[in-house]
């Protein structure tokens, strides 16, 4: 298992002027309790199942494991995940020698966008673009699999 190592920002301002790509996502979660998350994703032309370990007391590590599974498993397994599905257009932008993902989630959760940067560890530092709002970083409202649960419109 790998270690993910990330931090998560509201975004306040224009990040598409700078993003290089774009794709759209979209996943559910066959489990969604803190302790162990899995997920199954489908990006673009790909499909992954993800199982994601209990974060750290700081939110910005926890374990991770994926593997690229075929498409047409992802949809059936999609329909054995929890009620709720995530609908997101992820943009990619870099940062330096880093890339942010900046996620516009649409349906129960339009509205909200969310850049998260993976890190090597918990102390690197980074340049912070000016569209970058508050840090949510450990907050669990705004991990995917709460956000299946209570949906952003439910507390915006």
């Amino acid at each position: 298992m790998a270690l993910e190592i990330e931090r998560k920002f509201l975004v306040i301002g224009n990040y598409k002027q700078y993003a290089y790509a774009d794709e759209e996502i979209v996943q559910g979660y066959l489990s969604s309790i803190a302790e162990r998350t899995v997920r199954i994703r489908i990006k673009g032309d790909k499909a992954y199942i993800t199982i994601k370990g209990i974060s750290n007391e700081s939110g910005l590590s926890r374990y991770e494991w994926e593997k690229e599974i075929p498409v047409n498993e992802a949809h059936e397994l999609i329909k054995l995940c929890e009620p709720g599905i995530i609908d997101k257009v992820r943009y990619y932008v870099r940062n330096g020698e880093r890339t942010f993902e900046v996620d516009e989630f649409r349906g129960d959760n339009d509205g909200l966008v969310i850049a998260e940067i993976e890190l090597d560890s918990e102390s690197e530092v980074f340049d912070r673009p000016t569209w970058l709002g508050d840090e949510v970083t450990g907050d669990i409202r705004y991990y995917n699999a709460s956000l299946v649960k209570n949906p952003y419109k439910n507390w915006r």
